[in-house]
């Protein structure tokens, strides 16, 4: 992101313990494997994590050093412990002495995650994936306003298997009252998310209503989908991944997690400043999150075209728009083409239900 959106956001805390972007959407979207390079927005590290496992060799990049901090400290209990014991050390199950674990950990880190994990022990205690601004966000959504809609059974209830024609009765009938409606338009408004849970500035080319169009992206999770095997949605209604797991801490996948990770390089700085300082070899793919999002049109263009001068010809580029649309300026059409059909058949199985839309696109080679 350009300066002028690093002085108007701050980015010295964890804003996000986990990433809320659906790896396996992603996966598929940037095929990643071996001798594929892929460029990545660190945030949490997990989707990062994700593309390594599936074979890629991956630059995650990110402006804060808290998020990168976040990363390391998952790197080195993945390194260091069996499945369960990353479990139990993140904070998805039970531990008794997390701050243990961690001393052990600790000499695997950089100077910098070392210090700032030695000033916030009560995070690492408390188990590192509730951590974040947004998670915490999420917690007092479940613990103060939830239930003023709807109690446990009924949130057990919906994260139960079902059919989707049964799903989508449970949620007309018992889930949509007129109270979820009420709550969920005022906690997931533009003034409360952006105070509360992201920033006021992430929400600067934002128009019309917040709340409305998550409340429609809402239903279609709880409906299309399966609830039961979606982990942002267990973590949102329930605290934690207690339903499903994130992709990359899959059991089965952890094997190949572990093995991958030799092949993160963590980079502080923006995404153009990673493809610029790692451009020897070029990239295949770019997974560039929302951070169109937050910026205006000409800065978008701008960082377009710094990432297609180090993308190989048939890279690709996905990012999610949530409230904002963006997609390639018109200007590079010669040199980005749109996949369609691809981007919403991916974005229909997009567990991470708040984004509108789902983007991925094509690199057809430099500039003539």
């Amino acid at each position: 992101m350009p300066d002028e959106l690093q002085e108007r956001a701050r980015f010295d805390f964890v804003r996000y313990a986990n990433c809320w972007e659906d790896a396996d959407v992603l996966i598929e979207a940037l095929r990643p494997g071996p001798g594929r390079r892929i460029l990545s927005v660190a945030s949490g590290g997990d989707n990062s994590f994700a593309l390594a496992a599936a074979g890629a060799e991956v630059v995650a990049a990110d402006l804060s050093a808290a998020q990168l901090a976040c990363a390391e400290l998952k790197i080195a209990a993945i390194r260091r412990l069996d499945h369960a014991g990353v479990l139990a050390f993140l904070g998805i199950r039970p531990a008794e002495d997390r701050l243990g674990v961690y001393a052990r950990l600790r000499p695997d880190l950089t100077p910098a995650a070392a210090a700032f994990w030695d000033a916030t022990p009560a995070a690492v205690s408390g188990g590192i994936v509730h951590a974040g601004k947004f998670e915490r966000y999420f917690g007092l959504f479940r613990r103060r306003v939830l239930p003023l809609a709807h109690g446990r059974r009924r949130v057990a209830a919906l994260l139960s298997p079902r059919p989707v024609a049964e799903r989508r009765a449970f949620h007309d009938r018992r889930w949509n009252n007129l109270r979820w409606r009420m709550i969920f338009h005022v906690f997931f408004s533009r003034f409360i998310m952006g105070r509360l849970g992201r920033d006021p500035e992430f929400f600067r080319y934002v128009e019309g209503s917040v709340a409305d169009r998550i409340l429609a992206r809402a239903r279609y999770a709880l409906t299309e989908l399966p609830t039961h095997a979606n982990p942002y949605l267990s973590y949102i209604l329930t605290g934690n991944f207690t339903h499903a797991l994130p992709p990359y801490l899959e059991p089965e996948r952890f094997d190949a997690l572990r093995e991958g990770l030799q092949r993160v390089t963590l980079f502080r700085g923006t995404v153009q400043d990673a493809a610029a300082a790692h451009a020897a070899r070029g990239f295949d793919g770019f997974n560039l999150s929302d951070i169109f999002e937050y910026l205006d049109p000409p800065a978008c263009a701008d960082i377009f075209r710094r990432l297609l001068a180090h993308a190989r010809p048939g890279a690709r580029l996905a990012y999610w728009n949530m409230l904002a649309p963006r997609s390639h300026p018109a200007e590079l059409d010669g040199r980005v083409r749109p996949l369609p059909e691809l981007s919403t058949r991916l974005f229909q199985n997009d567990r991470a239900f708040f984004y509108s839309a789902f983007v991925v696109e094509e690199c057809l080679g430099s500039e003539a």
